[in-house]
């Protein structure tokens, strides 16, 4: 496998290789992979956890036991007990810490489930869509319905039939409108108990997400937002106990350890795609962000 295929993973078996450690031979054309936690997190390098990276295609996964955070775009989490967990596709995601976990999960290509829906993906089931909620704590007994959509998805697909790919597209339906059913009481929910923090926190993580590259400024976000740079950062800071700044900051490490991992490209190269005013800017701000040059973080990665 050429080094530039490895983390911008465009297909399933690459990440099954790559990720997961799971030398078995797949194939390149593969749609979707379901499994459990235990299963698919078995070989995760412990040192490294899930490095950053973005998948071409979604992922759902619902976390039961064990130790597991997660950076997706924004957002930092430590997952608890019946987290449900989307991630969609091209989204920004990483994890440091994974151990010992319990649960289901599955990736699958868009392509894949369409040809069942009247509609795009994102307006049927809106959390894809990259401005939603990702993370949502269920039930026991809601885990359970999720859980038995999951094995139901597990079985077919280890069973072989003609029909195979018809009745995965179902089952995976199912797990999506079990999903969306959970996702819309949620989301109403949300909506009421945020204060004007947390919209404002939630607002800024989202514009965050579609321009951290060309815009650095907290003043700018700010003056997007109508609000003062101290209100924003008031607010910012006392809904996810970080400044405005170092959320920034934490999106721009993903981004460079992306690239850093998974292309060729240079120093240099990397820090003019992301904007730096040049490479000396750029290798500040990782020793800064790591305690580590560029190449020490490379070499990690």
């Amino acid at each position: 496998m050429k080094k530039n295929d490895i983390l911008i993973i465009e297909n399933l078996a690459a990440f099954e290789k790559v990720v997961n450690r799971d030398y078995r031979p797949y194939d390149i054309n593969m749609m979707v992979m379901p499994g459990t936690l235990e299963e698919k997190h078995k070989d995760v390098d412990p040192e490294k956890g899930i490095r950053a990276l973005r998948r071409q295609f979604n992922l759902v996964y619902l976390l039961l036991e064990g130790v597991h955070d997660v950076h997706l775009g924004a957002d930092y989490r430590w997952l608890k007990p019946n987290d449900l967990v989307i991630v969609p596709e091209n989204s920004l995601y990483a994890s440091s810490n994974v151990r010992d976990c319990k649960g289901y999960c599955i990736h699958f290509k868009t392509e894949f489930i369409q040809p069942l829906l009247k509609r795009p993906l994102i307006q049927e089931f809106p959390f894809f869509d990259l401005e939603s909620e990702h993370i949502m704590n269920i039930t026991e007994a809601k885990s359970q319905l999720i859980q038995h959509a999951f094995e139901d998805i597990i079985e077919e697909y280890r069973r072989f039939s003609p029909e195979k790919d018809y009745l995965l597209r179902n089952y995976i339906l199912i797990l999506l409108l079990r999903i969306r059913d959970l996702f819309r009481p949620f989301n109403r929910q949300m909506a009421q108990n945020a204060n004007s923090s947390s919209r404002i926190a939630n607002q800024f993580k989202q514009l965050l997400q579609k321009n951290f590259i060309s815009i650095r400024k907290v003043e700018q976000y700010a003056s997007m937002m109508n609000l003062s740079p101290k209100h924003l950062s008031d607010s910012v800071k006392k809904v996810t106990g970080k400044t405005p700044r170092q959320l920034i900051n934490d999106i721009l490490l993903l981004e460079a350890k992306v690239l850093l991992g998974s292309t060729l490209k240079s120093g240099s190269e990397i820090s003019y795609e992301l904007h730096f005013e040049d490479q000396s800017h750029f290798s500040h701000f990782i020793k800064r962000q790591t305690g580590m040059t560029v190449q020490q973080l490379r070499k990690k990665l």
